[in-house]
């Protein structure tokens, strides 16, 4: 279960305010959180290597082995290559764990790994030359190169793996007194920010004779390819002042234009409205679109220590990174020990 990063930012915040230590903008946070995750994220590997090595309690909840590989388990996933043989691995892998070879729906091979050092004299030796029963792989450059090299179907390759941790983001928006109001919607690079105002009008029709705010206007775009996107819009002295998006769908892309049909408007409108949609109007190209801590809920005190932290290296507050760093260091102990 995701850490939301909302709450840690305002936890960050409030133990900064209380003890009137400074401000931490969103984009230092933004930077900061990743850090942290990923120096987190990293740690569990030598510490299930440190583990392994020591003997572990039988009672469910307090086997260390488990709870680490609980840990790493937010980032276990499974999905096809991209190529064909070599296969590419996923753009978002850290470390790999099994390729599997599956056909068809009853078929379920696990492919062997070996060096490169190895795989001549595999297929070479008649007895040991590999099949499409047991077939081999040598990782080297970010693919996989599968024998027997028939093998060629990306969709028949399945690659588990351990994922990298994304970005964390706490998105944004501006508020009517200048101040930064939280949008969780989850972050996506071609997602339409929710609750934003559109202001590429291209096409405003004339002819409305109700000034007022209409809400829920569906749209068609051009040309096709999104979908959902609702709109509220603020009719004044017969024309368009405001188009708001009150819900963002999906599929859009920069320079697609929105169109509001006519017969939604009350009144006799000479044409359709038509918005554009600019890089602005996208979460990449704005504040807009929050993304969540991916580590293990337990982390969350974990997260935010690390955090002020860092924030005192940021704020040039030596006490805060003294308190920081030896409650860390003591957590660390309690774990380990």
């Amino acid at each position: 279960m995701a850490i939301n990063v909302d709450t840690v930012y305002k936890t960050v915040l409030l133990i900064l305010n209380n003890e009137q230590r400074g401000y931490m903008t969103p984009d230092e946070f933004n930077k900061i959180g990743s850090q942290v995750q990923r120096q987190i994220f990293e740690a569990y590997f030598e510490d299930l290597n440190q583990q392994l090595r020591i003997p572990q309690s039988d009672m469910e909840y307090s086997d260390r082995v488990a709870i680490t590989d609980e840990k790493i388990a937010e980032f276990k996933t499974e999905l096809n290559p991209t190529g064909t043989n070599p296969f590419t691995v996923p753009d978002n892998l850290y470390r790999l764990g099994s390729i599997t070879y599956e056909p068809n729906a009853s078929t379920y091979k696990e492919i062997q790994r070996v060096g490169r050092a190895e795989i001549y004299n595999i297929r070479k030796a008649p007895l040991t030359a590999p099949t499409t029963n047991y077939p081999i792989y040598l990782y080297e450059d970010n693919k996989a190169l599968v024998y027997p090299e028939t093998i060629i179907d990306p969709l028949h390759i399945k690659m588990q793996y351990v994922k990298k941790p994304s970005e964390i983001r706490w998105g944004y928006y501006i508020g009517g007194l200048g101040q930064y109001i939280n949008d969780p919607t989850t972050y996506g690079d071609l997602l339409l920010n929710n609750g934003s105002t559109l202001s590429n009008i291209i096409l405003n029709p004339t002819g409305i004779t109700l000034n007022q705010t209409y809400t829920g206007l569906t749209t068609t775009v051009s040309p096709s390819g999104g979908t959902g996107a609702i709109l509220s819009v603020t009719v004044s002295a017969g024309t368009v002042t405001s188009v708001e998006i009150t819900s963002p769908g999906s599929g859009y892309n920069i320079g697609d234009t929105l169109i509001v049909s006519s017969s939604q408007f009350v009144g006799a409108p000479t044409s359709d409205l038509e918005i554009q949609l600019t890089e602005s109007d996208f979460n990449s190209g704005s504040t807009y679109g929050s993304t969540n801590f991916e580590l293990h809920n337990s982390e969350r005190t974990e997260v935010i220590l690390r955090i002020l932290l860092y924030s005192g290296i940021v704020i040039r507050d030596p006490s805060i990174i003294q308190v920081a760093a030896q409650k860390i260091q003591q957590e660390e102990v309690n774990e380990k020990s």
